[in-house]
C-alpha cells in the first residue's frame, strides 16, 4: 500500500488515479484555495478507482499520522503535502515552516518508528534560486534561495538525507519544474490567466513578460513519480535527487499568447513591478533522470496548453 500526503490536490490526485497500488490518502482540505475544489478532486478519484482510501488530516497532527500508520500496512510513502506558492511564503513564512518542514519531520519520524524504507519527496525547482548558469543540474551548490517556500523545501531535502542515512530510508527528492494541466491549482499563472482572459478580465504580469519557465505538463510528472516508485521498488540504500522538467524554456508572453489563441480572445495586460522571490528562469537538466529511472517528457507545451483549455472550458461550462 502506498501513502499519498497531499491526495485530494493537482498532483495527488492525478497520481492516485493513476497507480495500480492499493493506496491510501491523507489531506487536511486547508483554505490556501477553494477547498470544494479540492474535495471534487476527491469525488472524481472515488469515482473512478475502488482501491483508494481518503483520510481527512493534518501532518502536523501526530496522534493523526501515529492512527494512519497504525490502521494502514503502508510500504511506500509519497509526499506530495506542503504548503505551496513563492509569494504566499512571504506572507507567513512560519506557517511555511509549521506545515513543511515539521510536517515532513513528523512523517519521517513515524516511517522511522515503523521501520518503513521507501520514500518520495516533492521539491521544487525553487530550490535553485537566482543562479545564473542553465540548465540547473542537480549537483549545483543551491545555497541562496529566495523565497521561504523554497528555504523549506531545500531544508527538507537536507532533513531526508539525515533520516536515509541514520534509518536506511531509501529517499528520491523529485524537484517539479512549473507543473501545468487539468486540475492545476487556480493560483498559478497558466489557471489564473486562463480564467480571467475566458472572463474578459484583466491579467496582471509581474515584469516584462520575459521570464522564463521550463513548464512541466502533469502527464510527464506522473511518468516521473511512477518511474521513481519502481526504481525503489527494485533497489537499496538510493537517495537520490532528480529534476522533473520538460528540458525546455519558453517565455511567459509566449503561454499567454498559446492561451489566447485557444480560448480566441485576446488578453487585456497590466505590466507590474517583478515581485520579490520569483526567478527569472527555470530550467531543467534532465539528464540525471533520463539515465537512472527513464525518464522521458513527451508533452510540448503547445500540445499541454491546448488540453488544459478544453478541460477548462468543459469545467466551466
Amino acid at each position: 500500500m502506498i501513502l499519498i500526503t497531499g491526495i485530494a490536490g493537482f498532483i495527488g490526485s492525478h497520481l492516485a488515479e493513476n497507480l495500480d497500488y492499493e493506496i491510501i490518502g491523507i489531506d487536511n482540505f486547508n483554505d490556501y484555495y477553494d477547498p470544494s475544489i479540492k474535495r471534487d478532486n476527491v469525488r472524481e478519484i472515488l469515482s473512478k478507482k475502488k482501491n483508494v482510501i481518503i483520510e481527512e488530516g493534518d501532518i502536523r497532527d501526530k496522534n493523526f499520522l501515529n492512527k494512519i500508520f497504525d490502521k494502514y500496512k503502508i510500504e511506500i510513502v509519497v509526499h506530495l503535502a506542503a504548503m505551496a506558492g513563492v509569494r504566499p511564503s512571504l506572507k507567513k513564512p512560519e506557517l511555511y515552516e509549521d506545515v513543511n518542514i515539521k510536517g515532513t519531520m513528523n512523517l519521517l519520524e513515524i516511517m522511522a518508528k515503523k521501520n518503513i524504507k521507501k520514500y518520495i519527496f516533492a521539491s521544487s525547482s525553487s530550490v535553485y534560486g537566482n543562479i545564473k548558469e542553465v540548465p540547473f543540474s542537480e549537483d549545483m551548490k543551491i545555497d541562496t534561495p529566495i523565497s521561504f517556500y523554497a528555504a523549506t523545501k531545500k531544508a527538507c531535502e537536507e532533513i531526508n538525507h539525515v533520516y536515509h542515512s541514520i534509518y536506511d530510508i531509501d529517499t528520491i527528492n523529485l524537484r517539479f519544474f512549473t507543473v501545468y494541466g487539468p486540475r492545476q491549482r487556480p493560483d498559478l499563472a497558466i489557471h489564473k490567466f486562463t480564467k480571467l482572459i475566458y472572463e474578459n478580465k484583466p491579467i496582471e504580469v509581474y515584469g516584462d513578460g520575459k521570464q522564463k519557465r521550463d513548464f512541466t505538463y502533469i502527464d510527464d510528472i506522473l511518468d516521473g513519480i511512477k518511474k521513481s516508485i519502481q526504481y525503489l521498488n527494485n533497489n537499496k540504500k538510493v537517495f537520490l535527487t532528480l529534476n522533473l522538467g520538460e528540458s525546455r524554456t519558453v517565455e511567459l508572453s509566449y503561454v499567454i499568447s498559446l492561451i489566447e489563441k485557444n480560448l480566441s480572445k485576446k488578453a487585456d495586460i497590466i505590466y507590474k513591478d517583478p515581485e520579490p522571490g520569483d526567478l527569472p528562469i527555470t530550467f531543467a537538466d534532465i539528464s540525471k533522470a533520463k539515465k537512472i529511472i527513464g525518464y522521458s517528457p513527451q508533452k510540448e507545451i503547445e500540445d499541454g496548453i491546448k488540453e488544459f483549455i478544453n478541460w477548462f472550458i468543459v469545467k466551466n461550462k
